[in-house]
């Protein structure tokens, strides 16, 4: 290697963006985190969804943040998966529909809503549930 070759492995540097910006994207990470942990527990609001969203702005913001999240055991693979082949593993697809109809008919039961409200967030969710069962499930699905 001479001296002006650029390095086999190339560190990531510290994002291009201003201090301010980098406040803003890993103050927007961190909401998306927390907005993910409480869609763990709520079965209308997907989590992957958050910190995949998470995970773009940390890029943006903190590479040691975004290393942490790509590294995490269970929240990782999902996010490495999405941005390798916009993949969804089977057990999420099949969890998020199942979240998704268990979320419409709590919503039905409780809220009680018209029948235009009702059925515009049916095909919302349809819209969703179809939207994700429609991606590949790994890199062998594209």
């Amino acid at each position: 290697m001479t001296r002006n070759s650029p390095p086999r492995y190339p560190r990531r540097r510290r994002p291009r963006h201003d201090r301010a910006t980098r406040i803003v994207f890993a103050s927007l990470g961190g909401g998306l985190i927390g907005l993910g942990v409480i869609g763990a527990f709520l079965p209308i609001l997907p989590s992957t969804v958050f910190f995949i969203a998470a995970a773009a702005c940390f890029a943006r913001s903190s590479p040691r943040l975004e290393r942490w999240l790509l590294n995490h055991p269970r929240i990782g693979p999902a996010i490495r998966a999405w941005r390798a082949n916009g993949a969804i593993s089977v057990a999420a697809k099949i969890a998020a529909a199942a979240g998704m109809a268990s979320g419409y008919l709590v919503f039905l039961l409780t809220i009680r809503p018209g029948v235009p409200l009702a059925g515009f967030l049916a095909l919302v969710l349809m819209a969703c549930a179809a939207y994700v069962l429609s991606r590949p499930s790994g890199p062998k699905d594209t």
